[in-house]
């Protein structure tokens, strides 16, 4: 296992990623002073933005299905803990987008090779409403509700 996001986990059978990138912003705004170089307050953290690439080979390891499961969170919009193989906890991230592209097409218009870019963007753990068990939570209780009226 690589990392997991929810109960998605990337590893060869699924999407194995070859790169990590993590950007870090923070929040300085500037107030222009005459004669003299801006001064900067600091307001907090800015941006935190993860951003995973890989190659999936589907003969060999994960394939269009891993995509696709990877999409289907995404379009929930939910938050999801990202933990590292190694225990790092990155904290709960949603997914912001994900790029595809497919080569060495086979005569049914199946790839042998699938590129991806995954950006993951963090949230704080106070936004709870944003978090997917949360989320399953008010869906069950939604349904509890439902069937009660």
């Amino acid at each position: 296992m690589m990392m997991t996001l929810g109960m998605f986990v990337f590893g060869l059978s699924t999407a194995a990623y070859q790169e990590l990138q993590r950007q870090t912003d923070w929040r300085q705004q500037s107030q222009s002073r005459v004669g003299r170089r801006a001064a900067r307050q600091f307001l907090g953290p800015g941006d935190d933005t993860i951003t995973l690439t890989g190659t999936l080979l589907p003969q060999f390891t994960g394939g269009q299905q891993s995509l696709n499961d990877l999409r289907d969170m995404g379009d929930q919009g939910d938050a999801w803990p990202l933990i590292e193989g190694t225990g790092v906890y990155y904290g709960t991230y949603v997914i912001a987008s994900l790029k595809e592209g497919k080569t060495e097409l086979m005569r049914d218009g199946a790839a042998q090779k699938i590129e991806f870019t995954l950006t993951l963007e963090r949230l704080d753990e106070d936004d709870i409403d944003r978090l997917a068990s949360n989320a399953a939570l008010r869906a069950l209780s939604n349904g509890l509700r439902e069937a009660l009226a």
